[in-house]
């Protein structure tokens, strides 16, 4: 009625606590609603639950607190099934609900921080299967590395196609201090937790080691959540779940997840990150100001190993075979191992050699990570050896050479199949035409007949040869006007020569 003064017969309700048609009974009946009996309300109704609740749900509700009322409801469903239960979900979990409020167990509180400027980096990795990224038509199994500053939310990230290992840590956050232009007094991360699981003791105390001096390094604290307790990293957590709806949603206006190249993805996400910086602007320059400078170069950031050449032309590094150029068999190469490549070197300082970063497979057996350029001139030697090779299907440098393979070797006669695709990738190589050879064979795989009639597939190498010949050159009709020799003797004079 106070509020009934000021405002009208809706709002006043409202602030009354009451619906618009108690409020417009009160004003008419100029009396205020008389308090229930006893200081509860009575009930006017039949109790739905027919005496069940207090015989048998809140008795398992004060032995079970953390008990559902949709497990409750199954269980009742279970003893009662005469009764109609499906109608009386609502009203059970309401009561469960105010049961729980009054009797409930204490919950976990979560105390918000409140963070200094400088004060905490945060590192992490997410996993991105369900964004379903592709690249060049094939699926991308990866995960993002994520940095975030705690203060301002600064954040820096970037695929990784390995798992959660101490080189994708320094990598990620090297790049992401260089970026930003300082460092935080503290580095926090459950990163090394996780690499560490299945490390040995000797194995994880270098690990650690090397956590300790990079971060001795740049100046920072090293500290970590305490295992299974994600809320600890909540200033980068719950960054995760905005940055992958984010890329989600972008992925979604862009209206295609294929992308042309690695070095593509990397870029978009670069772009999108940046945009995502660029609205805490103002956040981020107070937070710079009170960031550490950057030591005068960057550490280490890569796994080191010593291979050996075999007579395959390749070395076996972590379960992964890697072909090599032919000329560096029984050679030792120092290898560098990073996230996504590996750089090979030999004697001085300047690589020999950049490979693409292997994975082994799941169940043991291992992975190959193989260019027929480096094994071409000798298969062409050798055709045969291909039909057994070990690392035949990483041999293909497409899908469709593969496809191409299998509707040849469906023919029956192996030897014909094996010359075809070594001739094909000869081809490929000498010319520089794998795209375009790659095109060509999916052409005529689609014209020609499959099934049963599959038999008669053939590949007219001869044929492909002349289309991806070289255009012969004409040579141009060059003419050189000489100017006669007495045009010297009138320069002369002018440059000051005596005759």
């Amino acid at each position: 009625m106070e509020s009934r003064h000021h405002h009208s017969q809706s709002v006043a309700a409202a602030k009354g606590g009451f619906s618009e048609r108690t409020g417009r009974r009160i004003e008419t009946e100029h009396r205020r609603p008389s308090p229930p009996p006893g200081g509860r309300r009575v009930r006017k109704t039949a109790d739905p639950f027919q005496g069940l609740w207090d015989s048998e749900i809140r008795p398992m509700l004060e032995a079970e607190p953390g008990l559902r009322a949709v497990t409750l409801l199954e269980e009742m469903q279970r003893r009662h099934p005469d009764h109609d239960w499906d109608r009386l979900r609502r009203s059970l979990e309401r009561r469960v609900r105010a049961w729980s409020a009054e009797h409930g167990a204490e919950r976990a509180v979560i105390f918000r921080q409140d963070h200094i400027p400088g004060q905490q980096g945060l590192s992490d990795f997410t996993d991105m299967g369900d964004v379903a990224v592709s690249i060049a038509g094939q699926p991308l199994d990866h995960r993002l590395y994520h940095f975030v500053l705690a203060y301002s939310a600064w954040e820096h990230a970037e695929p990784v196609l390995g798992g959660e290992s101490f080189t994708a840590l320094a990598v990620g956050l090297q790049n992401a201090l260089w970026a930003l232009g300082g460092v935080p007094a503290e580095h926090r991360s459950d990163s090394l937790s996780a690499a560490f699981r299945n490390l040995d003791h000797d194995a994880r105390r270098d690990q650690t080691c090397r956590y300790e001096a990079f971060c001795a390094h740049y100046g920072m604290t090293p500290t970590r959540n305490t295992t299974g307790v994600a809320h600890e990293n909540g200033a980068i957590e719950s960054q995760h779940g905005h940055l992958k709806r984010s890329i989600a949603q972008a992925l979604l206006l862009r209206s295609s997840r294929n992308f042309e190249s690695l070095d593509a993805y990397r870029a978009w996400i670069a772009d999108l990150i940046g945009r995502r910086n660029a609205r805490r602007a103002k956040m981020v320059r107070l937070e710079c100001a009170a960031l550490s400078e950057l030591p005068p170069h960057r550490i280490s950031d890569y796994d080191e190993a010593t291979v050996f050449v075999t007579s395959s032309s390749g070395f076996v590094l972590r379960k992964v075979f890697y072909s090599v150029p032919s000329r560096l068999i029984s050679f030792r190469l120092r290898v560098r191992l990073y996230d996504d490549r590996l750089e090979c070197f030999h004697g001085g300082s300047s690589p020999v050699l950049t490979l693409r970063r292997g994975r082994s497979h799941g169940n043991g057996r291992r992975g190959h990570v193989v260019d027929y350029r480096h094994v071409i001139h000798s298969l062409r030697r050798k055709p045969m050896a291909l039909l057994n090779l070990v690392y035949r299907d990483a041999l293909f440098p497409r899908p469709a050479y593969r496809l191409a393979w299998e509707r040849l070797i469906a023919v029956g006669d192996t030897r014909i199949a094996c010359r075809t695709m070594v001739a094909l990738l000869a081809l490929a190589h000498e010319r520089g035409c794998e795209a375009e050879l790659a095109a060509a064979l999916t052409e005529q795989m689609r014209e020609a007949p499959d099934g049963a009639s599959a038999t008669a597939f053939t590949i007219d190498v001869s044929a492909l040869r002349a289309r991806f010949a070289p255009i012969p050159a004409l040579m141009p009709d060059i003419v050189v006007n000489l100017p006669p020799v007495a045009g010297y003797d009138a320069l002369l004079p002018s440059l000051g020569v005596a005759a």
